[in-house]
């Protein structure tokens, strides 16, 4: 729907916390009435609006290059497109919208279960590939889920892209150092499909 994209895109410009029917129908080109005639309820537009704001999420990851041979390349990769201007808004409403759940956690209902739980499922068959345990590969996950977003949120408060490009590189380094799940003792282990 067409005004349900005008909608995430304002809300995304403008957060979500102090988000009002009126101002927000007058940007969308709509009205009051018009909105809840389609949303039923404030509640109901803001749950329209996570839901479509963690698709145009997923989306990003979706589309993810990957090169199963390298931490390296896949990471890298993975960071330049999240970090990317276009999806600031994206991350800076999860942000929000993660602060907010943890201050009041029935207000955004599963949103917090769903922000790790979802995010470890998707990450986690990979490290399962590489050789991890179940109980390592869900650590794994963890690690990676805590690092993109580490990142993602000081990018969202300073804009400081040089600084945290270096940053990147500099997990990437500790993530090639780490042993293979094998116990080999070789680092230079590859990374499937969702690293």
């Amino acid at each position: 729907m067409e005004l349900l994209e005008r909608i995430v895109d304002y809300v995304m410009a403008n957060g979500l916390a102090e988000l009002s029917l009126r101002p927000l129908a007058e940007a969308v080109g709509s009205s009051p009435r018009v909105l809840l005639y389609y949303f039923e309820s404030k509640e109901a537009l803001v749950d329209a609006v996570m839901l479509r704001a963690r698709e145009r999420q997923r989306a990003i990851f979706a589309d993810l290059p990957r090169n199963p041979a390298s931490y390296r390349e896949t990471v890298r990769a993975a960071w330049d497109v999240m970090s990317a201007s276009q999806h600031e808004g994206v991350f800076r409403l999860f942000f929000e919208v993660y602060g907010l759940a943890l201050q009041d956690t029935t207000r955004f209902p599963g949103f917090l279960d769903r922000a790790v739980g979802d995010w470890l499922d998707y990450l986690e068959p990979s490290a399962r590939a590489n050789g991890y345990s179940p109980d390592d590969a869900r650590a794994f996950a963890s690690m990676m889920l805590a690092g993109y977003r580490g990142f993602l949120l000081d990018l969202c408060a300073t804009r400081d892209r040089a600084r945290l490009s270096r940053a990147v590189d500099l997990w990437i380094d500790a993530l090639d150092a780490l042993p293979a799940p094998n116990g080999s003792g070789d680092g230079d282990h590859a990374c499937d499909e969702d690293c």
